[in-house]
């Protein structure tokens, strides 16, 4: 896997990989978007100071480790308990990263506890406590159940297996925690398919050049604006609506999908 640094439009430099030709928080660069899509809007902190246990993190796709970074240094001199477990199948681009650090600058205050992680897989910074699970993360792994998932891998285009009706099922299945997910997404068959797999989905907040990205949650009430019946007419009227199943193509809803959108858990 080959990975080159490039500079976004805001200036900050960042990683393309070559093999799936995509650019790694492009527009904004990795710390502004991680900051805002993932760390101020699931409100991290806020919720880690009103429970009385550990905050469970979910990193799902830790590349560059932007997003681990950005909770790192969210929870720096916090008082709290948090568990960052991070997932990906290689540690090459952290591993690209940390030989860049100097020219990405992101990495530099933390290269102790990413040194750590890549030789140990573990790594305790004050109150983040940071586990790295190598493998596909399909496989739904083994960790404690999350409070917050940062879900950001490859695009439904370069990574399908990982934005699938049936993946994003048995990832619901195993969130017995109110939890809530972020990612960069904003389109209607990701939010079809997490509302068919039992999500509650709204609009995001607003990063780079999209005006939303979408975030998921367990419980209604976790979403400052879930999608409402005004959604759900685009929905019926698009022509890339339909869930994003293993094995099938873009295109409209079905009128099953509709009928179970419609009455099912999203508008309870």
């Amino acid at each position: 896997m080959a990975f080159t640094l490039v500079t976004v439009a805001s200036g900050a430099r960042s990683l393309r990989s070559l093999e799936h030709g995509e650019t790694f928080h492009p527009v904004v660069g990795p710390m502004i978007e991680a900051r805002g899509l993932h760390v101020e809007q699931s409100r991290l902190v806020e919720r880690a100071r009103e429970m009385s246990g550990p905050l469970v993190i979910w990193d799902v796709g830790l590349g560059a480790a932007a997003n681990a970074v950005a909770v790192l240094e969210a929870f720096r001199g916090v008082a709290a308990q948090v568990e960052l477990h991070s997932f990906d199948s290689t540690l090459e681009p952290l591993a690209f990263a940390r030989a860049h650090a100097t020219e990405l600058d992101y990495p530099t205050p933390w290269l102790p506890s990413i040194d750590a992680l890549l030789s140990s897989g573990t790594a305790e910074t004050g109150a983040v406590r940071w586990h790295f699970h190598q493998g596909d993360f399909c496989k739904i792994p083994t960790a404690p159940a999350p409070h917050a998932i940062l879900y950001d891998p490859y695009s439904p285009a370069a990574n399908p297996s990982l934005w699938t009706l049936e993946h994003f099922t048995r990832l619901r299945k195993v969130l017995t925690e109110p939890c809530t997910l972020t990612n960069y997404s904003r389109s209607t068959a990701v939010r079809v398919t997490l509302a068919l797999a039992g999500f509650y989905v709204g609009r995001g907040s607003a990063t780079g050049e999209k005006d939303q990205t979408t975030i998921a949650a367990t419980h209604r009430e976790l979403l400052a604006a879930p999608m409402g019946a005004a959604w759900l007419g685009r929905v019926r009227r698009s022509t890339c609506g339909a869930a994003l199943r293993e094995g099938a193509g873009p295109g409209p809803i079905s009128e099953e999908d509709y009928r179970v959108l419609s009455e099912g858990i999203l508008f309870q």
